[in-house]
């Protein structure tokens, strides 16, 4: 090791990120050839995820970023095992960087995304860096992509979830700061859907059984029991589907009518939650 120089060191420790021990190991090992010492970190990186295989990586950070036009958002969820980690200004950087990277080339699948380049590299080899240089298991294990007319993205507590909601009208200032209320309730609230028209017909087959089953349990009589399901599905669609829900801002009004109080037929048409872990 004591031909290694110390500008060496530090030019591997500039490219990967590695430790200061790591790096002076790898030039040793390779020879000093800087591309082989890379992949020598790589391959650590690697041991190291085989090793972990069996963690879990439940901490990281959520980024929900959208393109300036505001047509394309993304959603990508960097896991690691521990809450140090996922705090740290680094880990942070780099969920934005690939998720900067996502938006930019709107890969169909996350595999399609790992398989993105990230420098010099591709997005899963500089994950193994990283899990070279820090020695955890690091993944991306969440994906979303979402593409439309006004798409509006918001982050909630410190990088733990990540919504996206695609508007039907043009952007907007106005509706801008529509769409960061709604994400904020669909954060808050978790709707399963935008409407009840759009609800899965097992879900409601399935609280239809579970309503009947209830009003038999209190005595009502069988003629009486579609009529009562009826009524606790439709309590079940104000509570589950976003238009429907009370507007947490504002408990007078559901989340349809607040949203056309803002601008005339302005609606929900899609949406995305994804919820760190």
């Amino acid at each position: 090791m004591s031909n290694i120089s110390a500008a060496e060191v530090n030019k591997l420790r500039q490219m990967t990120g590695a430790g200061l021990m790591d790096c002076k190991k790898a030039l040793a090992e390779t020879g000093g050839d800087f591309d082989q010492a890379v992949d020598y970190l790589r391959k650590k990186g690697a041991k190291i995820s085989a090793n972990r295989a069996d963690r879990e990586a439940k901490e990281g950070a959520v980024i929900a970023i959208t393109n300036d036009a505001r047509n394309l958002g993304v959603i990508v969820e960097l896991n690691c095992e521990t809450d140090f980690v996922a705090k740290n200004e680094g880990f942070v950087a780099l969920a934005n960087e690939i998720a900067t990277i996502a938006l930019n080339h709107k890969p169909a699948s996350l595999d399609a995304l790992k398989a993105l380049p990230f420098q010099n590299v591709t997005i899963a080899d500089r994950l193994l860096d990283e899990v070279a240089k820090i020695g955890e298991k690091i993944d991306v294990n969440k994906y979303e992509l979402v593409s439309g007319e006004n798409i509006v993205s918001y982050i909630h507590g410190a990088n733990r979830m990540g919504v996206l909601v695609e508007l039907n009208l043009a952007p907007s200032e106005a509706n801008f700061v529509a769409g960061k209320d709604v994400a904020m309730q669909i954060a808050a609230m978790n709707p399963i859907a935008v409407s009840k028209d759009e609800v899965d017909s097992s879900v409601v087959e399935r609280e239809l059984e579970i309503g009947k089953e209830q009003a038999r349990a209190e005595g009502k009589p069988e003629a009486m029991l579609e009529k009562i399901a009826q009524g606790k599905l439709e309590k079940f669609y104000k509570e589950s589907t976003l238009l429907a829900q009370e507007f947490v801002k504002d408990s007078s009004k559901n989340v349809a009518k607040y949203l056309d109080g803002v601008e005339s037929g302005l609606t929900v048409k899609q949406f995305k939650r994804v919820m760190l872990g």
